[in-house]
């Protein structure tokens, strides 16, 4: 009975996302369609934050996906769903940039004869999208990336703190001075 208490507990505490990735394990297709509406902006936001380029965060997005549906078995439930999608997000941004240079996309004299300060893309960006990206380059990775797991990603200062491996006053202190860097660069790039 108490064992049965406990088990009924423990499923009460655990958030929608682990009760997701646990019910991916057996193959559930609408769990895993619902984890992706939860967490694909948090995910695209990391991505971002390490790759600097929409297309690519957008590509490692959908590789951290198909590897987490892969994966879903070996998932072992410790309340921190979201911190074992990041771990794949990250693992396949870093696969991405080590290929990347291995083989560069452009030789180094199309890159030099590149106009300085031009964004390399293959896509238009509204300007403001660009001015935001350009602002974001600015920043150091961690930084970068608290921001955008917050602001785009909707993950709370406790969560990123968690996942980062900081305490939550650093994860806040260092938003606080992001925003800042950020607010006075856009300002300047409007001059």
């Amino acid at each position: 009975m108490e064992k049965v208490k406990e088990s009924h507990t423990l499923e009460k505490s655990r958030s929608e996302e682990d009760r997701l990735l646990l019910l991916m394990k057996t193959g559930d297709m609408d769990g895993f369609r619902r984890l992706y509406e939860l967490t694909a902006k948090g995910i695209y936001s990391y991505a971002l934050s390490i790759l600097g380029n929409p297309q690519d965060a957008e590509e490692v997005m959908q590789d951290t996906y198909l590897t987490a549906w892969k994966q879903a078995g070996r998932y072992e439930s410790e309340g921190k769903p979201m911190a074992w999608l990041l771990t794949i997000a990250r693992n396949n941004c870093y696969m991405r940039l080590r290929r990347q240079r291995d083989h560069p996309i452009i030789s180094y004299d199309e890159l030099e004869e590149e106009e300085p300060g031009k964004m390399c893309s293959q896509i238009e960006l509204a300007p403001e999208r660009q001015m935001l990206l350009e602002a974001l380059g600015h920043l150091g990775e961690e930084e970068r990336a608290i921001v955008l797991l917050h602001d785009a990603g909707n993950m709370k200062h406790r969560e990123i703190a968690e996942y980062l491996g900081y305490p939550l006053s650093t994860v806040l202190s260092r938003y606080r001075r992001a925003l800042k860097r950020l607010h006075k660069i856009l300002e300047g790039q409007r001059e």
